[in-house]
Parts: structure tokens; sequence; C-alpha cells
């Protein structure tokens, strides 16, 4: 599993002056929690580009005055005019406790359906899950080549070990329909 190092400083100073400085020195403040203590830091806003600007799911190593959080990102507060990141909340992996987090899915196989002229649809890039932080993956891999024209996939589909789908099970992923080349196709067909 890819991991991002992001070296900062632990936080003394708090309150809207304190942040305003911070940002003026293009450091972003954040909050690491879910361990045994809130951890406040800062660290330069282009340390946070790999974790912020990416679809894949990561885990976050911070580095604080030697000491190391493993964690996942939690949320990100964006500038309303300028939108560079101005906040960013993360959640300390503990061995034992589970977690929350968004995962996003890999679509594998050739879709029956599209072979016969379909169009695939994807409906969600991602979904929720519960599970240890020894069972989080980059992915969860969904295999779409039995999917025929007029078919989905749903949530209830994915077939996964170690971890608890959040989402409701009976929401589409992905399905294959019938394209409008394919529809005159069939109606030229007919009338003959």
């Amino acid at each position: 599993m890819k991991t991002i190092t992001i070296e900062g400083q632990l936080r003394t100073e708090f309150g809207k002056k304190a942040t305003r400085l911070f940002r003026s020195q293009e450091l972003v403040p954040g909050v690491i929690y879910g361990g045994a203590q809130e951890v406040n830091f800062t660290a330069p806003a282009a340390s946070f580009k790999p974790v912020v600007y990416t679809p894949e799911f990561q885990f976050v190593e911070v580095k604080l005055d030697g000491k190391s959080y493993k964690c996942i990102v939690k949320d990100i507060q964006f500038g309303k005019v300028s939108d560079e990141v101005i906040h960013l909340d993360l959640l300390e992996l503990v061995e034992d406790k589970k977690v929350v987090a968004t995962i996003p899915l890999k679509f594998t196989g050739a879709s029956e359906g599209v072979k016969d002229g379909g169009k695939l649809v994807t409906k969600m890039k991602n979904l929720k899950v519960k599970a240890l932080p020894k069972h989080l993956t980059e992915n969860i891999e969904v295999d779409i080549t039995a999917l025929k024209i007029n078919e989905n996939i749903r949530v209830e589909d994915v077939k996964v070990t170690n971890f608890e789908i959040l989402n409701s099970p009976r929401i589409p992923i992905a399905s294959v329909v019938t394209t409008r080349a394919l529809r005159q196709e069939e109606a030229t067909a007919a009338k003959k």
C-alpha cells in the first residue's frame, strides 16, 4: 500500500491570528485524531499535494518532532476563493481499532455487453468500508466480465473479505446500456 510522508511541526499557537500567520508562510494547519491524544500540527502546503490531488487511497505518515503517526485522510478544507488547502483532518490508525474509509473501485475484465455493442456506465467510483487498518487496500476490484446489456452490478454483488461495506446494498455500481447505434441496428433488423 502506498504511503506518503509529510514532515511538519507541532502547533503551539491557535486561533484566527495564528492560522493566518501560518497560511501567509505557506503552511497548512492540520489535526490528527483517533489515537491516544489529538495532535495539532502545521506542514508546508506543497507537501499535501500528493495526498489531496489524487484519486488513489493511500496512507499518510506524518513525522512531527521525532514521532511518527500513520494516518488516513478524513477531511480536507479548501479556501472559498483560492481553492488552496486550508486545513486537513487525519485519522490515526490504531492496529486493533476499526476505521471507516472510502476506497476506490477498480473495474476488471471485458464486459460481454460492451463486446455486443453496449456502453459501460459507472455509477460509483468508490465504496465506504469499515475495516481494521491492516485490511485496508488501495482499491476494491469488481469483475464486470459477465455483465450483459441492460444489466447492473450492485453493491451487494461485490464480494469482499476482511471488511464491511457500509453503502446501501441495492445501489447500482455499474451497468451496460444500449447505445443509439445498437438500437438503430436492432430497429433495422426488425424491419427486414
